[in-house]
């Protein structure tokens, strides 16, 4: 297994761990109000999932498509269909060796020239920073009991490994 394969996979697997530890959650924890990210663990899940969504239509250079759908299990599915979909233009990029290749990310105003490279590693980072985020979220209502979410962890818990 890559480093790609490995931070894809990690990427995947911890948001979707969270978001089945929040499961259970009644909506008025899933949106209750805090000064933390985007306010409420909803609105911090669906930022991250819209971003993936968002990210990987401009790097196919595709028209970026509006998603709907903001239960857990609707978000679940959403996440699971994009991350299956970025996996697969970031393993385009990397097979086809177009990581300094530029696209143009056409929903900043003017449009702008962006690396592939780059995008792909700012999707990842991104979701790790606002996953530390829906963490202190999660124990804000009461879930105390989380992933820690490092990549280490995730490899232990999928393989074993020690």
């Amino acid at each position: 297994m890559d480093i790609l394969d490995r931070l894809l996979a990690h990427d995947a697997w911890t948001t979707r761990q969270l978001l089945l530890a929040c499961q259970a959650l009644p909506d008025s924890k899933l949106d209750q109000k805090f000064e933390i990210d985007h306010g409420s663990l909803r609105l911090t899940f669906l930022h991250i999932i819209v971003n993936l969504e968002v990210w990987t239509d401009l790097l196919y250079e595709r028209p970026v498509q509006s998603k709907t759908g903001e239960s857990i299990s609707d978000l679940l599915e959403r996440l699971s269909l994009a991350s299956r979909d970025f996996s697969g233009i970031a393993h385009k990029v990397i097979r086809e060796k177009r990581t300094d290749d530029f696209f143009l990310d056409t929903l900043d105003k003017p449009p702008q020239r962006k690396t592939f490279g780059g995008a792909i590693g700012h999707v990842i980072t991104h979701n790790m920073h606002h996953r530390a985020h829906i963490m202190e979220l999660m124990e804000k209502v009461g879930l105390n009991n989380h992933i820690e979410g490092d990549l280490l962890g995730w490899e232990f818990q999928s393989f074993g490994w020690r």
